[in-house]
């Protein structure tokens, strides 16, 4: 780390260089390193920042290669790397030692994110789009938080709420500004809101949420969507950066699927069941209809309760408008106790989620 200093003193001209190790490239890992394939000069000449990536991992192979790897062909040179392993990983990007290292987790996968606390706490940032860790017990998450102080490697996750929108940072700057939140209401959900903004009598709710699933909007399991398990993941996160203490378990889930489609285990049978209960699915579009409304699923949080479930929205609403696949968030505060600030954009996508990863990257290098 010596070494480093030095040469970015004496030869860089006062760049810093942000080394990193990207686990998953898969759609938003693939974007992600487009993304800072094309920026790389721009940081370099406006913002003083270097970024090279040393590692890149999926679950079949891993690359390493301290000169920086060559973006430009990284496909081929991983499919001729070696076993993934991720203790593996993480044992490289330790003996590495570089300043300003960080592991950019791209995946879904629990047991990655249950390997963040070794990074931490061997001085080495972490930046993720899982939302796995941030949701999970209570004490886990606030030990990722101690360690992220302790060792002073940034602990960052803008994507786990809203993709690219700057939700989370936003809400950081109101708390330490001495702001606090008395209610959080939102659409947080981008799939569900393409769902429920293009399922009407005239289509199948089958028909939707498999156009969703097929444009990325989904999970790989669009039950985890539909079933308002990653909604609920997101306003337990917002919950608890708003400096609550709060358990999934503590969240109320109003589910809008029958439960035979809750019950399923497999995709098939999934999509099996929602042409069986289509019926169901016409009867609460036609209520809501009725009554002059759009239907959203909707997450709130107040006076440390929180929920989760379809609303009908009626006109005149901030969420009545909401178009495809987008997010908002309202954030009523002792600041903003009327009209609430309110942040709304593209919520889902790839490319969405891969420029909020790399926004959290800038924000790194910027400290």
């Amino acid at each position: 780390k010596a070494l480093n200093t030095l040469h970015e003193e004496f030869f860089e001209e006062n760049v810093k260089q942000l080394n990193l190790f990207v686990m998953g490239v898969g759609n938003v890992g693939a974007k992600f390193l487009t993304q800072v394939s094309q920026q790389k000069k721009y940081l370099k000449e406006n913002l003083k920042l270097n970024i090279r990536v040393i590692g890149i991992s999926n679950s079949r192979t891993m690359l390493f290669n301290e000169s920086g790897i060559d973006l430009s062909k990284w496909e081929d040179s991983l499919a001729k790397g070696e076993k993934a392993d991720k203790q593996k990983f993480f044992e490289k990007v330790n003996s590495l030692n570089y300043r300003n290292s960080i592991f950019v987790d791209n995946t879904a996968s629990a047991e990655i994110s249950e390997t963040y606390n070794k990074y931490l706490g061997n001085s080495i940032s972490v930046v993720t789009c899982n939302k796995i860790a941030c949701s999970s017990k209570f004490n886990n998450y606030q030990e990722l938080k101690r360690l992220a102080r302790e060792y002073n490697a940034p602990f960052l996750f803008e994507t786990n709420v809203g993709a690219g929108l700057p939700i989370i940072d936003t809400l950081k700057h109101l708390i330490a500004s001495g702001d606090k939140i008395l209610k959080i209401q939102a659409v947080l959900s981008g799939s569900l809101n393409f769902v429920f903004n293009y399922f009407n009598d005239e289509t199948t709710f089958h028909d939707v949420v498999k156009q969703a699933q097929e444009e990325g909007y989904t999970e790989p399991d669009p039950k985890i969507d539909l079933s308002g398990v990653d909604v609920m993941r997101k306003i337990l996160i917002l919950a608890r950066e708003s400096g609550n203490q709060i358990e999934i378990e503590d969240i109320v889930n109003n589910p809008f699927l029958p439960k035979e489609s809750l019950d399923t285990k497999n995709n098939e049978d999934f999509f099996a069941s929602l042409v069986k209960h289509e019926g169901s699915f016409q009867a609460i579009y036609k209520k809501a209809k009725d009554a002059d409304s759009k239907l959203k699923y909707v997450a709130q949080y107040e006076d440390g309760k929180a929920s989760v479930g379809l609303q009908e929205i009626p006109k005149g609403h901030d969420f009545y408008n909401l178009e495809g696949s987008d997010n908002i968030v309202l954030f009523y505060t002792e600041r903003y106790p009327n009209q609430p600030m309110i942040i709304k954009g593209a919520g889902a996508g790839a490319d969405v989620t891969a420029s909020g990863i790399f926004a959290d990257i800038i924000r790194i290098g910027n400290f």
